[in-house]
């Protein structure tokens, strides 16, 4: 399905990163970096450009190759790693930080990663994510999948996260401007914690 998505020239999801991580690349530990299901690169390349080491996961070959083309015309390299995050072993205390923009899974899959992740990540290192919230289906922006049970809220993540020092756990609109599939007034939450 998403290698079909990404067989366009289009970035589907636009070259400039999302705007909640923008904001907050400041929060992140300097060193590594891990892009849970990064696309079409925009996010890992975002940081590379920043100085981060970058490692881009994603299920789409279609989608990572792309990633690579930006990363090059942007002068900065990704390592970039195709796999299903059902498989994608996260060695503990691996990572620097760990960024998941608009990643959307089921409840037992999203549990299984978000432990990890947790696991994952060095002392001092950082989980960032913004995703969509049920409310989402009621909202005039195009985005996120079309069930609740995909969806995430900061009640879900303060639970899957719990391990770690929660600083923020919002549930919000915004504009989200962000290619063609992710466009339009958008319910969202916003989530970052600190090992």
């Amino acid at each position: 399905m998403w290698d079909e998505k990404y067989s366009t020239d289009e970035f589907i999801f636009g070259t400039e990163p999302n705007e909640f991580l923008a904001a907050n690349t400041d929060q992140l530990k300097p060193g590594s970096v891990l892009c849970l299901a990064d696309g079409e690169g925009r996010n890992g390349v975002y940081l590379a450009k920043l100085g981060f080491e970058v490692t881009s996961v994603d299920l789409s070959e279609v989608g990572l190759q792309k990633a690579r083309t930006l990363a090059e015309q942007n002068g900065v390299a990704i390592q970039t790693v195709c796999a299903d995050l059902n498989d994608f072993a996260e060695e503990p205390n691996r990572w620097d930080n760990i960024v998941s923009i608009f990643c959307h899974l089921p409840p037992a899959l999203r549990k299984k990663v978000h432990a990890a992740a947790a696991a994952a990540l060095t002392d001092g290192g950082v989980f960032l994510l913004e995703a969509y919230t049920p409310r989402q289906l009621e909202m005039p922006g195009r985005g996120g999948p079309p069930v609740p049970e995909l969806m995430y809220n900061a009640d879900m993540l303060k639970n899957d996260f719990q391990t770690l020092d929660i600083f923020q756990a919002l549930e919000t609109e915004r504009e989200v401007n962000e290619g063609t599939m992710h466009d339009g007034l958008s319910a969202v939450v916003q989530f970052i914690a600190r090992k």
